[in-house]
């Protein structure tokens, strides 16, 4: 008579744990549900900027021998005069630096060979007036003529107000964001309802046209003319 006692308590904890089964099936299917009730979304927007400063770096150099770099420092004190110079009739007194002469030795593979060194100078250029800038730099041949061995870099191009156009397109994105999720509920007859959250992404500052755009943002410095483009992703209940 005591195997059917001996029962009872298992049969009772069976039960229990159907129904608290039960209980943690239909919670899930309600949050399931729930879930349903939103979708998530990535939107864009895109605005032409003009470019409103500028950034130029160049360099200047000679070469000398070990036993020669006394005129090798009188050269590079005379190119630096026809740069400032240069520079100063261009109109960009006050807003250039020159750097001190850095130099380095030449390696050569003849241990015999005497050595020489490079004698070199950095310039950098910044202004607010980008065309001025771009004109300078295709004139540079003016100081090449002069006998100074100089090499010139791309001008940068740069767009000051990128934090305001942030600002200023995250509307815009977000509209755009929702009329995808209206077209992708339209099938299936829900309305797009209130904004649950946003997350805005990375921002892509890129030529006119420009399609390719990256992962971890851009920033084109080649173009004066840009399009500032960005990214948001926004989720909305669905009614």
């Amino acid at each position: 008579m005591e195997k059917p006692t001996k029962l009872i308590p298992f049969g009772v904890i069976l039960g229990l744990s159907l129904v608290i089964a039960a209980l943690l099936v239909s919670g899930t299917l309600l949050d399931i549900k729930e879930l349903n009730n939103v979708i998530s979304i990535s939107g864009s927007a895109k605005l032409p900027v003009t470019s409103d400063s500028a950034r130029w770096t160049g360099n200047f150099s000679r070469t000398a021998f070990a036993t020669n770099l006394k005129s090798g420092y009188e050269a590079m004190k005379k190119d630096e005069g026809l740069v400032a110079a240069y520079l100063d009739e261009q109109g960009f007194a006050g807003k250039y630096e020159i750097s001190p002469v850095y130099m380095y030795e030449i390696y050569k593979s003849d241990a015999y060979a005497p050595k020489e060194y490079n004698l070199t100078q950095s310039i950098e250029v910044k202004s607010d007036d980008v065309e001025k800038v771009k004109n300078l730099v295709k004139n540079i041949e003016k100081v090449i003529a002069q006998g100074v061995i100089f090499s010139s870099n791309p001008v940068e191009y740069y767009y000051s107000k990128l934090p305001d156009v942030r600002v200023s397109l995250l509307p815009e994105a977000i509209k755009d964001a929702k009329a995808r999720a209206q077209a992708i509920a339209d099938s299936s007859g829900a309305k797009v309802d209130d904004v649950k959250s946003v997350a805005m992404g990375v921002v892509q500052v890129m030529p006119l046209g420009a399609i390719e755009v990256s992962d971890y943002g851009s920033y084109d410095t080649s173009s004066i003319d840009k399009e500032v483009m960005i990214t948001v992703k926004v989720t909305f209940g669905l009614k």
